[in-house]
C-alpha cells in the first residue's frame, strides 16, 4: 500500500471520473470526431453507470492487490446516490471503477490507466 490509498474512496472515484472522461475525449478526438453531438453521444458509451459497470467487470480479474483493495473499499463506501439508470450494483461497480482510475492516476501510472481502459472496453 502506498499513501493514495488514505484517501477516501469518494475521492478517489471523483477524480477518476475527470480521468476516465479525459481518456474518452482523447480516444474520441484521436478517432476524428470533431463534431460536439457525435463526440458528446460517443462518450455516453463509456461514461454512464451501466457502461462503466460493464468495464469494472472485465477488468475486475486483471486488477492488483492494491487496486482490488481500492474497489472493495469504493463499493463498501456509504455516499451512493443511486441514478435512476441503473442499479445499486452497477453503481457500486461504477464507482469503485472510477476510484481505481484515481487511485492510478495520483499514482502516476499512466500506462497502467490506459492498459486498464484498453482492457475494459474492448470489443
Amino acid at each position: 500500500m502506498n499513501e493514495f490509498t488514505m484517501i477516501s474512496a469518494s475521492a478517489l472515484a471523483y477524480l477518476g471520473d475527470g480521468v476516465i472522461e479525459l481518456e474518452v475525449r482523447e480516444r474520441l478526438v484521436k478517432k476524428g470526431y470533431e463534431k460536439s453531438l457525435k463526440l458528446n453521444t460517443e462518450a455516453r458509451k463509456f461514461v454512464t453507470a451501466v457502461a462503466q459497470n460493464k468495464a469494472f467487470l472485465k477488468i475486475a480479474d486483471v486488477l492488483t492487490k492494491d487496486e482490488a483493495d481500492i474497489a472493495r473499499r469504493a463499493r463498501n463506501s456509504s455516499h451512493l446516490n443511486v441514478p435512476k439508470s441503473a442499479s445499486a450494483a452497477e453503481y457500486k461497480n461504477a464507482t469503485s471503477f472510477e476510484a481505481i482510475f484515481g487511485y492510478l492516476y495520483l499514482s502516476g501510472n499512466k500506462e497502467r490507466i490506459k492498459e486498464l481502459f484498453d482492457i475494459a472496453y474492448s470489443e
